[in-house]
């Protein structure tokens, strides 16, 4: 599977070229040379799955936080729960 040079694969698309390569590999279907290039593909591969991951969590994370760094819920801002315990809810 053959991309452009200077454009990156897609996240589906580098673990697909990985799935091949573990294949080729496992199955002896290349020689050593060839596998070692080819694990040295693979590397780069996981590494850049790995930054796409990473940019998901944090981007993630950012929609999950309100302006002042708290975490929401389906909107409702999740804050520590500073009552004590067996006082009713301050409503």
């Amino acid at each position: 599977m053959k991309r452009p040079r200077g454009k990156a694969p897609t996240f589906e698309a580098a673990i697909e070229q990985l799935e091949q390569i573990t294949n080729q590999i496992e199955s002896g279907q290349i020689g050593l040379q060839k596998s070692l290039k080819q694990y040295e593909q693979g590397m780069k591969l996981i590494s850049h799955c790995r930054t796409i991951l990473d940019m998901a969590e944090n981007r993630i994370a950012a929609l999950n936080t309100d302006g002042h760094g708290h975490l929401t819920i389906d909107g409702a801002v999740d804050q520590p729960d500073t009552q004590e315990a067996g006082e009713p809810p301050d409503d």
